[in-house]
């Protein structure tokens, strides 16, 4: 989806730069999982302590690179949240680690203007290598993302991001229609 975003929003004068950022009038963040899981992490199943801090601040360096840019970022911290719950759920994550992720989801909530949640079932699983296939876990995944997105009793402290998710459905055509629209 960041690559037909980035072709439509005048991907002719896209640049990377050093620190991995496609900059232009909209500057493009690619997600932080993958950039931890090659720094040697295990992510998504196999994810600990560890791995959700480095994910966490990667999350919370995003919103301080460039203050007066625009910014897209293909995963933003209610990811990281998300992710670091259903850890924590797991036993893979302890509690301090949970609240610190609930506590940067408040923080940083409030400085991004939109949040796109793009409805599970239209993105299949597909094994790219490196995303797990695994149905239960992205299941698991979608109940946390449901929970929270449908009652601010899920999520302690201020309640500073729920009203800027918009959920995106349908065709990648339709998706990108409401996008390109917000935008």
């Amino acid at each position: 989806m960041l690559n037909l975003l980035k072709k439509s929003l005048n991907s002719s004068k896209w640049v990377k730069s050093g620190d991995g950022v496609y900059r232009n009038e909209w500057n493009f963040v690619p997600e932080v999982t993958r950039k931890v899981m090659r720094e040697g992490l295990k992510i998504n199943e196999a994810g600990d302590d560890v791995t959700q801090l480095f994910i966490l601040k990667e999350h919370l360096q995003n919103h301080f690179i460039n203050l007066n840019e625009k910014w897209i970022l293909d995963r933003c911290i209610l990811d990281g949240y998300v992710f670091t719950r259903w850890l924590y759920e797991q036993g893979s994550v302890e509690k301090w680690v949970m609240n610190y992720a609930c506590s940067l989801l408040s923080m940083l909530g409030e400085r991004l203007d939109h949040i796109l949640y793009t409805e599970p079932d239209d993105i299949p699983i597909e094994d790219d290598g490196e995303r797990s296939i695994n149905v239960q876990f992205r299941n698991d995944i979608v109940d946390i993302y449901e929970d929270i997105l449908s009652s601010s009793m899920s999520t302690p402290g201020c309640d500073t991001w729920r009203d800027k998710v918009i959920r995106l459905s349908g065709s990648v055509d339709q998706r990108m229609n409401t996008i390109e629209s917000i935008l």
